[in-house]
């Protein structure tokens, strides 16, 4: 284990200390930002905005003072004179902390401090937006989000794209250019495998609908994540509107889902396996990268990758229903004790076109993404405007998926990303489910009887090997260098078609 303390440079402890500090602060930011999407009072939203803007403006200015810039020019050359390994971690922190620097002081403090602001009510008002189904409510908020992203981005001109900047936020390293490539690829083949299910007989999963009592939901939702190796003592489960997962160090680690009697299985379970996954990769970094920049995962799209693994590879395999439907049958008596395994996990992988992304199968879920993608490049490049998004939503939902939202609520406000302003994001979700079948594959490799430890309810080689492979490296390596050295192999699409056309291909008789 590293300690940071004993880097032999005065310079290194002072960014060090810096950093540490500024870490704290954001922490703090995280606290306000959990609280605001669980037990804030609506009534305290314009003052948590005031908050939150002041704790962003101070990060900004802490993180952009010349004297950190001057901190860590002197330790990079305090590197290179002492020869340090460029793979080690000290040589890495300096790696993240010149890309983070770099990006920062390219932003105004004002700017992040307006933008901080802005977002925080945004939020407030895209609660109330999609709760009263209408989209003229959150409108000008989102005109002015997407204008300040438009000011961000041109704070890192000359780009490729407008976009790029914006990506590049939240996946180190990608470009639209490669995104949209790799896009047209999974559209094609997914497209394809869609219309051939469509033309088979559909599958009956009737019985995921039956009421399941709430509280039990809740009991239940905690035992599972508990057996597959959540820590509660370092974590939370709690209720949001949107589920999210945002951690304040690698010992407290917040979740949150939200639950409905008739729907448990698309509102609550699954989409808490997705959250695991994000909060097991959030407990499992290195203790000793606590307060430094390599903290955080790798990339969103890295995260993703961990949570889409255990919400769909394992959560939705036939060894994972195997172990989970006899506990189910026990914790809801006479509610599915008629399901079988095999009908259980044709139910939970059924393919039907669907209008909320969060709900969505494997096989359309990376259509919603697209649409999204195709949106935010139109918004920043002024050819759709933020007015004409409900309908422009609604005829590309009906073109892409052949549904029709009836509501804005299902349609343009489904997701609460826009009123973060985390224009951007959106593809690293796609990004992750490509990421997630390449890992897999390695997990096979590496652990020849994984399906058998699953369906016995064993999670723990499992979860060691994503521990040492890709957990504790926090974001010590950029996301497709970590991928590489996780699977032996550059990213790529294939082994996530493969997946998909051999599931589905067995499920749907094709």
């Amino acid at each position: 284990m590293t300690d940071f303390t004993q880097v032999p440079s005065d310079a290194f402890q002072q960014l060090r200390r810096r950093v540490a500090e500024i870490t704290r602060y954001g922490a703090a930011m995280a606290v306000l930002g959990w609280d605001q999407e669980t037990y804030m009072p609506p009534k305290g939203a314009a003052a948590r905005a005031r908050q939150l803007s002041a704790l962003a403006q101070l990060v900004h200015r802490l993180s952009t003072e010349p004297q950190v810039g001057e901190w860590l020019a002197q330790a990079e050359a305090d590197m290179q004179a002492q020869g340090w390994d460029p793979d080690g971690d000290p040589a890495r922190f300096l790696k993240v902390a010149r890309r983070e620097y770099d990006r920062a002081t390219k932003v105004p403090t004002e700017w992040v401090a307006e933008f901080s602001r802005l977002t925080s009510e945004a939020q407030h008002r895209w609660k109330e937006a999609r709760q009263r189904q209408d989209f003229a409510l959150f409108a000008p908020y989102l005109r002015r989000i997407v204008e300040m992203r438009r000011e961000y981005a041109e704070f890192f001109a000359p780009y490729d794209h407008i976009y790029d900047p914006l990506l590049d936020a939240f996946e180190p390293g990608m470009k639209t250019a490669t995104v949209q490539a790799l896009f047209a690829r999974l559209r094609e083949a997914q497209v394809a495998l869609l219309q051939a299910i469509m033309a088979r007989p559909q599958v009956d999963d009737a019985f995921l609908y039956r009421p399941f009592p709430v509280e039990r939901q809740k009991a239940f939702v905690r035992q599972v994540l508990a057996a597959m190796g959540f820590d509660f003592q370092r974590g939370r489960l709690d209720e949001s509107a949107h589920p999210f997962t945002t951690g304040f160090s690698v010992d407290d680690v917040r979740l949150t889902t939200r639950y409905k009697e008739t729907d448990f299985f698309g509102q609550a379970f699954y989409s808490s396996l997705h959250e695991m996954g994000h909060g097991l990769y959030g407990q499992g970094v290195d203790p000793a990268y606590e307060e430094t920049p390599l903290a955080g995962g790798a990339s969103l799209g890295v995260h993703e990758s961990q949570s889409r693994l255990w919400e769909n590879l394992v959560g939705r395999s036939r060894a994972y229903v195997t172990w989970l439907l006899p506990r189910l049958q026990q914790a809801f008596p006479g509610v599915v004790d008629d399901v079988s395994v095999d009908a259980f996990y044709r139910g939970v992988n059924k393919v039907q076109p669907s209008l909320i992304r969060t709900e969505a199968d494997e096989v359309t879920y990376n259509l919603h993404i697209m649409l999204r993608l195709d949106l935010e490049i139109a918004l920043l490049e002024g050819a759709v405007d933020v007015d004409d998004l409900p309908r422009v939503w609604n005829e590309r939902m009906e073109a892409d998926l052949g549904v029709r939202p009836r509501n804005d609520a299902e349609g343009v406000l489904q997701d609460i990303h826009w009123s973060m302003g985390s224009l951007g994001y959106f593809p690293t979700y796609a990004l992750g489910n490509v990421m997630s079948a390449q890992i897999w594959q390695a997990l096979r490799r590496d652990i020849p009887n994984l399906e058998a430890q699953i369906q016995a309810g064993q999670f723990a080689d499992l979860l060691a090997w994503l521990r040492e492979h890709i957990h504790r490296y926090g974001s010590k390596f950029e996301p497709l260098e970590l991928l590489e050295r996780a699977t032996g192999a550059e990213l790529h699409a294939e082994p996530y078609l493969e997946y998909l056309r051999t599931k589905y291909g067995e499920i749907y008789g094709l």
